[in-house]
């Protein structure tokens, strides 16, 4: 990728986040199933046991939405089928890598993970800067909120092994976008051998 800030990152300063990895997702059929999903699940794994080895925080973000469909906003207007209803399994994050003890859950109703959730003032009260982001969909939520992240001079990370978009062409594109202009783009094992360090 291009330009990088790896050098910066400070171990004590990062939080690993984890956006959206729910079953409406990842499952096969799932009504937003993203491809390559399933195939990043052991390298988020080793990511998220790295990170909580080394006392880095692990957030997960989770979508969800009254089952009234009043909270959607415009979300269903475009290709998007409904998703994510609060009370159906769709909306639950996969078994392999469930939030344990120690971790924290942020709800979410939009795209991006800071929109109306208290995700900042975790972060603030965790004092971490440098987001290690992961998840899906790297053209949907995990843009929205790598964006939203940059805009509030948050130092961002994409992991390119640990994110899966709505398609195989916009999680490519949209990896490149955010290298070009938002972030780091590295993988896990880039990641874990800079944290090492």
């Amino acid at each position: 990728m291009g330009v990088s800030n790896l050098s910066r990152v400070e171990k004590g300063d990062c939080a690993l986040i984890v956006i959206d990895m729910q079953s409406d997702f990842i499952c096969e059929g799932a009504p937003i199933e993203c491809p390559g999903g399933r195939e990043i699940l052991q390298r988020l794994k080793e990511l998220l046991a790295f990170a909580r080895s080394q006392g880095i925080p692990v957030i997960y973000t989770q979508e969800m939405h009254r089952p009234e469909k009043i909270d959607f906003g415009r979300e269903l207007e475009r290709e998007e089928p409904e998703h994510c209803v609060e009370g159906t399994p769709g909306v639950e994050i996969i078994e392999e890598i469930k939030p344990q003890k120690g971790d924290f859950v942020v709800p979410k109703r939009r795209y991006s993970g800071f929109y109306l959730t208290d995700l900042e003032i975790l972060l603030k009260g965790l004092k971490k800067k440098t987001l290690i982001i992961t998840g899906v969909a790297t053209n949907v939520c995990v843009y929205a909120t790598t964006l939203d992240a940059q805009q509030r001079d948050h130092h961002v990370i994409v992991i390119s092994d640990c994110v899966a978009g709505t398609s195989r062409e916009l999680h490519q594109a949209f990896l490149r976008n955010t290298d070009y202009v938002l972030g780091d783009v590295v993988t896990a094992q880039e990641m874990m051998d800079t944290l090492k360090k």
